[in-house]
C-alpha cells in the first residue's frame, strides 16, 4: 500500500443531506445547499470522495440494511448526474445500548471510534495525513483524529458547539458548500 491518494471524507447526515432524523427514502433525502459544487471541486483537485456514516437506524430496526443500500444507489446516482464519482460509502448499523439483538455491540467502526475511515484508507490506497474529513460531530472528529486524518472540518449544519467540540476541528464552518474557499 503506498498510501498515494487522498480522500474527502464526509459524514451523511448534516454533511451531504440535512439531518432530518433516520432518512432512508429518497423523497426524504435533502441535500445540504452546495454540497454537488464543493464536493466536485474537490473531486476535481484530484480527492477521492468517501463517505462514512453512522446508521443505527438500522440496528434500532428502524429501516433495513436492504432500505440503507437503495438509498445509496439513489444518492450516488445523484452524485453521478453532476458529474462527482462517489469512491465509496462505508457505513456501521451498530449501536452499543440501544439496538436489535444483532446489532447490539461495541465496535470498531461506529464513530468515534475509526473502522469506516481506517477501512477506506486501507481499500482505496488513501495517504490520511493529506486527507480531509467533514462531520457534524464530535465523535466525526475523534473518528479521524485516531485514523490521523490530515485536516478535521466540523460543520455547523446550523447547531452550537462546545469548546471541546470546536478545539477538536482545525475549521468550523457553515456547512459543506464553505469548505472549498477554506481549503482549496
Amino acid at each position: 500500500m503506498n498510501n498515494i491518494n487522498k480522500a474527502l471524507f464526509l459524514d451523511r447526515d448534516g454533511v451531504v443531506n440535512i439531518d432530518h432524523g433516520y432518512v432512508y427514502e429518497p423523497d426524504k433525502f435533502e441535500f445540504v445547499p452546495g454540497v454537488f459544487t464543493a464536493c466536485k471541486e474537490f473531486v476535481d483537485a484530484g480527492y477521492k470522495l468517501i463517505i462514512v456514516t453512522n446508521q443505527s437506524g438500522i440496528g434500532r430496526g428502524y429501516y433495513s440494511e436492504a432500505d440503507f443500500h437503495a438509498l445509496t444507489q439513489w444518492m450516488i446516482a445523484q452524485f453521478a448526474a453532476h458529474q462527482i464519482k462517489v469512491t465509496d460509502v462505508y457505513f456501521c448499523p451498530h449501536h452499543p445500548k440501544k439496538a436489535l439483538p444483532e446489532y447490539l455491540k461495541e465496535c470498531d467502526c461506529r464513530k468515534p471510534a475509526p473502522g469506516m475511515l481506517l477501512q477506506g484508507i486501507a481499500d482505496h490506497d488513501i495517504n490520511p495525513a493529506g486527507s480531509i474529513m467533514v462531520g457534524d460531530k464530535i465523535s466525526d472528529m475523534q473518528a479521524a483524529s485516531k485514523a490521523v486524518i490530515g485536516t478535521r472540518v466540523l460543520v455547523r449544519s446550523g447547531q452550537e458547539f462546545d469548546a471541546l467540540a470546536i478545539d477538536s476541528a482545525d475549521y468550523v464552518c457553515d456547512s459543506l458548500a464553505d469548505l472549498p474557499s477554506i481549503l482549496l
